[in-house]
């Protein structure tokens, strides 16, 4: 079980309907809580404003966490955006079939997506697969993607190692994210988003198994993102573009 799953609670605040809360929480094979008797759970799901978040005691009050589906500040939002800067440089314009094998909060998947990418996201966390989820319907009733009637990236939940072995085709690009130590124990920037997340998913540490894996499933290139100061992961890269903090490793398959 990953770390922070046992320590999450579904959290019913009295709207809504209660089957669906207690199907979540069934689902998942977490505790179902009912607002105030909270119990001793540091983390909840819940539905707030038509989305699934992730929420600890410092939250109850505020917003939540939930995956933003809007298009990141600086990014156009006409469709598809424009392949543009180091990241798109680095999938390849001739790119047409994109796996994030390390979905996460899903914001370079929806980037990708709304550049045109045909998109597959892994994700290992059932957690964090249910808030991927809920973005993905959410999604669906965005104007722009009815009117154009697309499809939103598809989901497989698993440990990514295992899923990308079973892959129907090869696609164009695999893209990794993995997580890497901080370059300071602490950090003003660090995000609460983030700070969940490792305790959702973990230390990555089997990043470089990881990557074999990727190597091998992918038809033409795998790229790393990674913090500036990072190694690269798979050894010497193929290519390599600079963004800012971040740099984009590009493996070329054998």
């Amino acid at each position: 079980m990953l770390a922070l799953h046992s320590q999450v609670a579904v959290l019913f605040e009295g709207d809504g309907d209660m089957a669906q809360f207690a199907s979540l929480a069934e689902k998942l094979g977490i505790p179902l809580a009912q607002a105030p008797a909270f119990g001793d759970t540091p983390f909840f799901l819940t539905w707030r404003e038509g989305a699934l978040k992730l929420l600890d005691r410092e939250l109850l009050k505020k917003g939540g966490l939930t995956i933003d589906i809007a298009p990141r500040s600086g990014e156009q939002r006409s469709y598809p955006a424009p392949k543009e800067g180091a990241f798109a440089q680095a999938i390849g314009r001739k790119t047409k079939t994109v796996v994030d094998a390390t979905t996460g909060w899903a914001q370079d998947s929806l980037c990708l997506f709304r550049m045109g990418y045909d998109m597959t996201c892994i994700e290992r966390s059932p957690i964090m697969a249910q808030l991927i989820a809920d973005a993905f319907a959410r999604l669906t009733h965005e104007s722009w993607v009815q009117k154009l009637a697309l499809a939103p990236p598809r989901l497989l939940h698993g440990n990514a190692i295992e899923v990308l072995q079973h892959l129907d085709t090869a696609p164009d690009c695999i893209y990794l994210d993995p997580m890497f130590p901080p370059k300071r124990k602490k950090s003003a920037l660090s995000k609460k988003s983030m700070t969940l997340l490792h305790e959702l998913v973990g230390e990555d540490l089997d990043k470089e198994r990881l990557f074999e894996a990727a190597l091998s499933a992918t038809g033409r290139r795998v790229v790393i993102k990674s913090p500036d100061y990072a190694p690269p992961l798979g050894g010497r890269p193929s290519e390599s573009f600079a963004g800012k903090l971040l740099r984009f490793d590009v493996y070329f398959k054998p």
